[in-house]
């Protein structure tokens, strides 16, 4: 299994654990506890840099909101 296959396996792992209300995630067997959702969202994130940078896409790092009144 190619490396960019199996980061996108441990993300769909760790989102189906997170969207079910699930703390500990097992893989490879390993368990990984987190204490928190936010400790879980941070994992997420970093495993999408990871696709993104195996996949060669610039990581984002700013969005830009622009709005107006609408007149």
């Amino acid at each position: 299994m190619d490396r960019l296959t199996q980061i996108k396996d441990w993300k769909a792992n760790l989102e189906a654990a997170r969207f079910a209300g699930l703390r500990v995630v097992q893989r490879d067997g390993r368990s990984v506890e987190y204490r928190t959702d936010a400790e879980m969202r941070q994992a997420i994130a970093d495993l999408n840099r990871e696709i993104a940078a195996a996949e060669g896409r610039p990581p984002v790092s700013t969005i830009k909101f622009y709005g107006s009144k609408g007149l």
